[in-house]
């Protein structure tokens, strides 16, 4: 069997795909996989309304969509997911978003109604990942954290290697209601 030049790369670094039907792969004791799902039906849209008390949401909330990054051994897992960060949008509690132009055009076609927004629109949010540890029955084996005074390899994070893994994973978006934003 004849690999191509992906897997050579993959092979060369130590990494291989994960199995089972995930996307992502394994290195060097980390499983980095993302995972692409539907958006929210109506029942858990509700529980997501009652957990986060509001009822104002992006247009399509992908809520089982995720990036997790899990380092096998330790069962600590770092992940991305539309839930924590609408959490964080609804705690950051932003004032919504004024647009003057729209503002004026608001008052110049409809002047005897006022429309107010309470809340970001945008759903701009300070999220930057939620961490867990799942529990591992085997003795030796979890979470160790330690103060350490080394500093990240700077010149290593610059050295020129092969992407092995890229995907995008869209969390929520809202480009149904894009509130007189006009993408070009």
């Amino acid at each position: 069997m004849e690999l191509d030049s992906d897997d050579r790369e993959l092979k060369a670094a130590g990494a291989e795909l994960l199995d089972g039907g995930r996307f992502g792969l394994s290195i060097r004791g980390w499983e980095i996989e993302s995972r692409k799902l539907p958006i929210l039906n109506s029942s858990l849209l509700q529980q997501w309304e009652q957990k986060l008390q509001t009822s104002h949401f992006p247009e399509m909330i992908f809520g089982e969509s995720s990036l997790v990054l899990k380092h096998v051994n330790s069962g600590i897992k770092i992940h991305f997911n539309a839930f924590d960060a609408l959490l964080g949008w609804k705690q950051e509690s932003l004032p919504p978003v004024e647009v003057p132009a729209a503002a004026q055009w608001k008052f110049r076609s409809k002047p005897d109604r006022q429309v107010i927004l309470d809340y970001d629109y945008t759903f701009t949010t300070p999220y930057c990942g939620s961490e867990s540890i799942e529990t591992i029955d085997k003795p030796g084996r979890g979470a160790c954290w330690e103060v350490c005074k080394e500093k990240i390899d700077m010149v290593a994070l610059a050295s020129k290697e092969p992407i092995l893994f890229y995907d995008e994973v869209i969390l929520y978006e809202d480009e149904l209601a894009d509130n007189g934003v006009s993408l070009s």
